[in-house]
C-alpha cells in the first residue's frame, strides 16, 4: 500500500511527521497527506472518510489549513452509525465554530440527533452543541435542549443542563424558559447533575433579574441545607481530594449563594450560620480548603453586612498571608483590598504582615502589598509605617525602587503631621533614592521649606550633612545647592538651632565647595549646574570674603557649549564685577511661596478659580470677577489650572507666568506707580511700551507700564538696547544700561528672572 494513500492509518502518518527532521520535511509529508484527502474527498470514498476527518484533525492541530474538510464532518454526521458520528461531531467541534457559515447546514442533523432513541448519540449532539452553538441554532433547538432537562439518564440531564448555559448566554432572552427546569436540578441527588444545575442556576440569576428573584425565594433554604449536609458529609472517596470532601461542589454551591445573598438582608441572614461552619471547619493546610475557605471569605465579604463575620473572614486572609504560597498571598492580598471599604479596622490588625508582604521577593506580591499599604495609612499609624517602608526604601530592589518611593513621598505629602517630621522623611527619600523622586516632588519640599521660616537653619544643616553622605542623588543635590544659596549664612552662622540637632561648625569655603563640588559632578545636569551657578552669585553677596573664588568658579563656564549655562555664566560674571551696588538686591531671598497654590498646581485646578460661560475671567478675592483682556487671552491665563491673582496688578499677571505666587504682605510696590491692566503688563513683556517710573530716586521698574500718552517704540529696539528712561535727580546720571542703571529696589519678585528674561 501507498504510504501516503487516503487508506493509510492514522498513527502511520503520525510516526511518519515525527520521523521528520525539519520543518520543511514536515511540511512535505503533510501536504502529501492532505492531496491524498482531497483525491479521496473527489472520489467520494465513504469506506476511509472517517478515517480522513481523523487525520484532518490532527494536521488542523499542527497549525495546518484543512477547511477543505469541513463537509466531510457534515457527512459523517448525517450517517446512521455511532462511530460516524462521533467522529463527525468531534470535527465539527474542531474544524469549525459558531462564526461558519457550514454550521447553518447541520442544525437539522442536531435537532434529529437530539431526538433519537439512542441516549448516546443524543449525548454527542447535546456536546457539540454546548460547544460550537450560535445565537440563531440556540433559538432554534431551545426547545429540545430544555426537554432534555427531563430525560430519565443523569448523563443526559448533566449534558442537557451544560448546553442550556450556552443557550442562555447566546440569548438572554430564553432565560425564563429555563428557570423551573434548571431550580428541579438542585434537588438532585446525583453528584454530576447536581453540580451543573448549580452552575445553571448561577448564571440565570446573573442573567436574568426574574430568575434571580425566583430562585432566592424557592431555593436559598435548600442550598444552606445542601451545603450543609456537605460539610458534614462523612469520607466519600469518589468526590474527595486530599482529604476535602468534594471542593469543587463546595465552591459551586458558595458562589450561587453569594449571588443570593448580595442586596438581600433575608437571604444573608439565613446563609449567616453555614458560611461561620464552612469558614471555621474548613482545614486551611491542604490547597483544596484553601480554595473552599477562598470562596467562602469572598462570600462572606459580598453579602449583606455581619460584622461578625467579616471579621473572620479577614483573619482568614491574615492567615493566607502567612502561607508559603505566593499564589494564595497574592489572591489574599487582591481580598484585603476591597475588605478595606467594608472593615478597614479588621485590616489594620494585619498590618505587620502586611508590611512584610512589602519586603516579599516576588514581585507582584511587593506591588499589591504597597498599594494595600498605601490605603492603609491614615493620620495616627503615618509615622511607623513610613518608618517601615523608609527603611526599606534602603535595600529594595532597584526594579521596585521607583514604585515604592512615589507611594512614601505622596504618603508623607498626605498625612504628615508637622512640618519638621515632613522635611525629614523627605530628605532621608532623598538620601536614599533621590534619582526616582519625580520633579513635582522636591518642588513641593522647596515650598513647604519656604514657609517654614523657624526650620530655615535646620534644614539647610541636615541637607549639609546628607549631601555629605549622598552626594549622587541627583534630586538632594539640586535641593541642597538651593538651599545653600538661599540660606548659606544660616549654615555658617548656625542660625536658629533647635534642641534635636547636633552642633556642627561649617565654614563660608565649606559651604561654597558644596556648590562647586555639584556643579563640577560629572552626572549632574543642565538643571543642576543652572541651579549652582546662582546659588554661586547669592553666595558672592552674602559671603564677600569667597566673592573671587566664586567669579573663578563662574569664569570657567563662559566659554560652556551649553548655551544656557554660558548665558548665566557671562551675566553672573558681569554683576559680581561691575555691579556691586544692586549685587544684593538681585540675590535677596526668594519670596515665601503659597503652598496652597502648589498644591492646586500639582493638582491641575485650583479651588476658587472659575470662569464665566460667556467670557473668561479671574476669579478675584472680593468675589467679583473681572473680564480678562483680549491680548491676556490670547496666551491663555485665565485658564482654570492658573492661580487666582491677589489683584488686578499686571505685576501679578508676571508672577504667575514665572511661577511665583508672593504673599501680599511680600508684596512691595514703588510709591506713586499706576496701576496697570492686563494689555499693558503683555505690552511690557514685549517690550513695546515706553516706560515711565514716577519716584524721587533713581529706579527703574522693568514692570512699568507704557503710557497712553506716548508712542510705542520699536519691539526691537526695546529687545536689543535695553535702555530705559528715567526721571532722574541731580546726583543720577541721565542716561544709563540696564545694570550701571539699577539702584536697590524694593522686592517684586525674583530680580534674577525680571533682570535677564529667563527663570533661573
Amino acid at each position: 500500500m501507498n504510504p501516503f494513500s487516503s487508506g493509510t492509518r492514522l498513527r502511520d502518518m503520525i510516526r511518519a511527521i515525527r520521523a521528520c527532521k525539519t520543518a520543511a520535511e514536515e511540511r512535505a509529508v503533510v501536504r502529501k497527506e492532505c492531496a491524498a484527502i482531497r483525491a479521496a474527498i473527489n472520489e467520494n470514498d465513504n469506506d476511509y472518510r472517517h478515517r480522513n476527518l481523523a487525520k484532518l484533525m490532527f494536521i488542523h492541530m499542527l497549525g495546518y489549513p484543512t477547511h477543505f474538510g469541513q463537509m466531510e464532518c457534515l457527512k459523517l454526521i448525517a450517517s446512521p452509525g455511532f462511530p460516524e458520528k462521533r467522529i463527525g461531531y468531534l470535527g465539527l467541534m474542531l474544524l469549525l465554530d459558531e462564526r461558519q457559515e457550514v454550521l447553518m447546514l447541520v442544525t437539522n442533523s442536531l435537532k434529529q440527533d437530539l431526538n433519537h432513541t439512542n441516549q448516546y448519540i443524543v449525548g454527542l449532539a447535546l456536546c457539540a452543541l454546548g460547544n460550537i452553538c450560535s445565537a440563531e441554532m440556540a433559538r432554534d433547538l431551545a426547545p429540545e435542549v430544555e426537554r432534555l432537562l427531563q430525560f430519565r439518564d443523569p448523563n443526559i440531564r448533566k449534558k442537557a443542563a451544560l448546553c442550556s448555559i450556552r443557550i442562555i448566554k447566546k440569548v438572554p432572552d430564553l432565560a425564563e424558559n429555563f428557570i423551573n427546569p434548571a431550580t428541579s436540578l438542585l434537588r438532585e441527588k446525583h453528584h454530576g447533575v447536581l453540580i451543573t444545575g448549580v452552575q445553571l442556576c448561577t448564571d440565570l440569576c446573573k442573567i436574568s433579574t426574574e430568575a434571580l428573584e425566583h430562585i432566592r425565594k424557592k431555593c436559598t433554604d435548600g442550598l444552606v441545607r445542601t451545603l450543609k449536609d456537605l460539610a458534614n458529609s462523612p469520607y466519600s472517596p469518589e468526590y474527595d481530594i486530599a482529604g476535602i470532601t468534594d471542593p469543587f461542589l463546595h465552591i459551586r454551591l458558595l458562589k450561587l449563594l453569594r449571588v443570593l445573598g448580595e442586596g438581600n438582608a433575608d437571604a444573608s441572614d439565613t446563609m449567616n450560620d453555614i458560611l461561620a461552619q464552612v469558614a471555621t471547619k474548613t482545614e486551611s493546610n491542604k490547597v483544596a480548603g484553601n480554595a473552599i475557605l477562598y470562596e467562602c471569605v469572598q462570600t462572606i465579604m459580598s453579602i449583606e453586612d455581619n460584622g461578625g463575620l467579616r471579621v473572620l473572614a479577614i483573619n482568614i486572609l491574615g492567615r493566607f498571608l502567612s502561607n508559603r504560597d505566593n499564589n494564595i498571598r497574592y489572591v489574599a492580598l487582591n481580598m484585603l483590598m476591597k475588605a478595606v471599604t467594608a472593615d478597614a479596622q479588621a485590616v489594620q490588625r494585619h498590618r505587620a504582615t502586611i508590611i512584610e508582604c512589602v519586603k516579599d521577593s516576588d514581585a507582584s506580591i511587593q506591588k499589591r502589598a504597597l498599594e494595600l499599604v498605601y490605603v492603609l495609612v491614615n493620620e495616627t499609624n503615618v509615622k511607623p509605617l513610613a518608618k517601615e517602608l523608609i527603611d526599606y526604601l534602603e535595600v529594595s530592589d532597584l526594579d521596585f525602587r521607583g514604585d515604592l518611593t512615589a507611594k512614601i513621598c505622596s504618603i508623607v505629602a498626605k498625612y504628615s503631621p508637622e512640618k519638621i517630621w515632613y522635611i525629614d522623611q523627605m530628605l532621608k527619600v532623598l538620601s536614599q533614592a533621590g534619582n526616582f523622586v519625580k520633579d513635582e516632588v522636591w518642588y513641593a519640599l522647596i515650598v513647604v521649606i519656604t514657609n517654614a521660616s523657624e526650620l530655615h537653619g535646620y534644614t539647610v544643616r541636615a541637607l549639609y550633612r546628607a549631601f555629605q553622605m549622598s552626594a549622587e542623588q541627583e534630586t538632594l543635590v539640586r535641593v541642597t545647592v538651593w538651599c545653600i544659596g538661599e540660606y548659606g549664612d544660616m549654615l555658617v552662622n548656625n542660625v536658629g538651632m533647635l534642641d534635636i540637632e547636633d552642633p556642627i561648625t561649617v565654614t563660608e569655603f565649606d559651604a561654597v565647595d558644596v556648590v562647586e563640588i555639584a556643579i563640577k559632578r560629572h552626572a549632574s545636569d543642565l538643571t543642576t549646574k543652572s541651579m549652582a551657578l546662582v546659588a554661586l552669585l547669592k553666595l558672592s553677596s552674602r559671603f564677600p570674603s569667597c566673592s573671587e573664588r566664586i567669579k573663578e568658579i563662574i569664569v570657567q563656564f563662559k566659554g560652556s557649549f551649553v548655551l544656557e549655562l554660558q548665558q548665566r555664566a557671562i551675566e553672573f560674571n558681569s554683576i559680581i564685577a561691575k555691579h556691586q551696588n544692586i549685587r544684593s538686591t538681585l540675590v535677596e531671598r526668594m519670596p515665601v511661596l503659597d503652598e496652597a497654590t502648589s498644591i492646586g498646581r500639582r493638582a491641575g485646578s485650583l479651588p476658587g478659580a472659575a470662569s464665566t460661560p460667556t467670557a473668561p475671567s479671574f476669579n478675584l478675592p472680593n468675589g467679583t470677577a473681572k473680564p480678562v483682556a483680549p491680548l491676556v487671552d490670547l496666551l491663555d491665563l485665565s485658564s482654570d489650572d492658573a492661580p487666582a491673582p491677589s489683584s488686578s496688578s499686571g505685576g501679578d499677571i508676571l508672577q504667575d507666568l514665572l511661577g511665583v505666587d508672593l504673599s501680599p504682605a511680600s508684596q512691595q510696590s514703588v510709591a506713586g506707580q499706576a496701576s496697570k491692566s492686563g494689555n499693558d503688563v503683555l505690552l511690557d513683556l514685549l517690550s513695546i511700551g515706553s516706560p515711565s517710573v514716577e519716584s524721587s530716586s533713581s529706579t527703574v521698574d522693568i514692570l512699568s507700564s507704557n503710557s497712553s500718552n506716548k508712542a510705542p517704540v520699536s519691539s526691537l529696539d526695546g529687545l536689543s538696547s535695553l535702555s530705559l528712561s528715567t526721571k532722574t535727580t541731580s546726583n543720577a546720571a541721565p542716561m544709563m544700561d540696564l545694570l550701571d542703571g539699577f539702584a536697590p529696589i524694593p522686592p517684586t519678585g525674583c530680580k534674577l528672572c525680571l533682570a535677564f528674561g529667563h527663570c533661573h
